[in-house]
């Protein structure tokens, strides 16, 4: 599966979060107040998209509707090891260590992550 480009990512999250059918109409829609893009740029996205195996099309009269193909949970799982990979060498430890050094984690998100891993930690323990 390859990365997307921020332009096309950003209407596979439209696509993901309707989790339904979309028309290119819709997805214009969406896009309002954050970036204007004209009607056959979106159907250039979606284009690729779709050769890409990302997305289906459906005729639906004389429009298209477009469904997701991969899922977002398996589009960010891949994407995360990814980036892992590349920049952390596979180190979560390294990974949170940066997160920390920019500033990028606060006192409260910490603590979150602190309970998550006691919970897997538990549960580790239990199988």
């Amino acid at each position: 599966m390859k990365r997307l480009p921020d332009s096309e990512l950003e209407i596979m999250l439209i696509i993901w979060e309707a989790n339904e059918g979309v028309t290119r109409s819709y997805i214009q829609e969406q896009l309002e107040g954050s970036k204007v893009l004209a009607p056959t740029t979106i159907l250039s996205f979606l284009s690729r998209l779709t050769t890409k195996g990302f997305l289906r099309i459906e005729k639906e009269g004389k429009t298209n509707l477009y469904y997701h193909l991969v899922s977002q949970e398996n589009y960010a799982n891949k994407e995360s090891k990814k980036i892992l990979e590349r920049f952390f060498g596979n180190s979560v430890k390294d990974f949170v260590v940066q997160l920390n050094d920019s500033k990028a984690v606060d006192e409260e998100e910490i603590q979150e992550l602190r309970e998550f891993l006691d919970s897997l930690s538990t549960e580790n323990q239990k199988q």
